[in-house]
């Protein structure tokens, strides 16, 4: 019931349009595993997964499902099951019918296909809701009952377009959740386009993101978000730290100091990348007099100024084995997200480092603080 899929070079132009839906793109998904393609409204996304369903066919490269190529086979004999952001239910059709239509439609005897009906709508946790009609469903139901009708038809790709997006935050966990029993009890390979990247990361073993009609990036989630391949993959990937500078003999110098780069690929002209969720914040008070608050007993670099207190100019530490680059400044700003404050500080007459952290005990507007970074959390990309 699971395969692989590659797309192969595809490409996409609509007639009349003055621009490229989706342009030479290549992407391979393992049996079995989960890819979101993530990317802004307009990106290709939805296009992408219509060309693998067969409801758009490519201007030109491959779609291969289990390695062979599809072209030519027409979608309901791709072994290919789509859940869009709408259920598209059958309105006079009962939940337990919506269910077994695949199989009637193959031909199946309606005990035979209702009772397997009947355990998938189980499977999504619905059992006893075979009776209902589409209109007593609540949307996360809908969902629910849209997930069962695809994998009744034993996919070997399930594709996911937008399907949670109308859902409120509870639902969508809900059905966030239902997706890893489903992956875990049927093993579905999944290809789910979003523009939710909380989403993509909670649900996919990768990221592509796309933009403009073009896979801009590819890999798992944590290089996605750690090491993305240029300043809109970050920018798309929610990073709020982007510093521009030069690197020169893996070192990068900006307006924020020098900060040694862990093999870095990019000499010259390159953006320093910085998770807010890395940057490290305390208060002068909090830090150790004797040692830098990130560092361990004996790590060299882990010290203060002679008298004590923290330091009050920017500084950097970079050599080898140090705990990573820090800094003192001034919060300028500081919003509530949640159980989490996004603060904004100023550390240097040019340069503001964004930074989340816990709202208890959150720094206060104008308050000096010390920030840290752990070393190896910097990322630069060519500017």
């Amino acid at each position: 019931m699971t395969a692989s899929l590659t797309l192969d070079a595809v490409s996409k132009r609509f007639r009349g349009a003055r621009t490229t839906a989706v342009s030479n793109v290549t992407l391979h998904v393992a049996a079995g595993s989960c890819t979101a393609v993530l990317g802004p409204s307009g990106s290709g996304k939805s296009t992408l997964l219509r060309m693998v369903a067969g409801l758009e066919a490519p201007d030109s490269g491959r779609v291969l499902i289990g390695g062979h190529d599809v072209a030519g086979v027409t979608a309901e004999r791709r072994g290919v099951g789509m859940v869009f952001q709408k259920s598209m239910l059958f309105p006079h059709l009962s939940v337990l019918d919506n269910v077994a239509f695949s199989a009637r439609v193959r031909g199946e005897a309606r005990r035979q296909a209702r009772a397997r009906a009947a355990e998938f709508l189980e499977m999504v946790q619905l059992r006893g809701f075979g009776a209902r009609r589409v209109d007593e469903l609540s949307g996360g139901q809908e969902q629910r009952v849209a997930i069962a009708r695809a994998l009744a038809a034993e996919p070997a790709v399930l594709l996911l377009d937008e399907p949670f997006s109308a859902l409120d935050p509870a639902l969508r966990a809900d059905m966030h959740t239902l997706l890893d029993e489903l992956r875990l009890t049927v093993g579905p390979t999944i290809l789910l386009v979003t523009h939710d990247r909380d989403e993509a990361s909670r649900v996919a073993d990768r990221i592509a993101v796309l933009d403009g009609g073009e896979l801009q990036h590819e890999s798992d989630v944590a290089g996605a978000y750690r090491a993305p391949s240029s300043v809109r993959v970050a920018e798309l990937m929610g990073a709020r730290n982007l510093i521009p500078g030069v690197v020169t003999e893996g070192v990068h110098r900006s307006d924020l100091g020098e900060i040694a780069i862990a093999d870095a690929a990019v000499c010259g002209p390159a953006v320093l990348v910085v998770r807010q969720e890395d940057v490290q914040v305390r208060r002068p008070a909090e830090a150790s007099p004797s040692r830098h608050p990130l560092a361990g007993p004996g790590v060299p670099g882990s010290r203060a100024d002679d008298d004590g207190r923290a330091p009050l100019a920017i500084e950097t530490v970079a050599p080898a084995r140090a705990p990573g680059p820090r800094w003192t400044g001034t919060v300028e700003s500081a919003r509530a997200s949640g159980a989490r404050m996004d603060l904004t500080i100023r550390v240097t007459p040019t340069v503001l480092l964004h930074a989340e952290v816990t709202a208890a005990g959150a720094p206060r507007l104008g308050e000096r603080v010390e920030l840290a970074l752990p070393a190896g959390a910097a990322h630069v990309v060519a500017a």
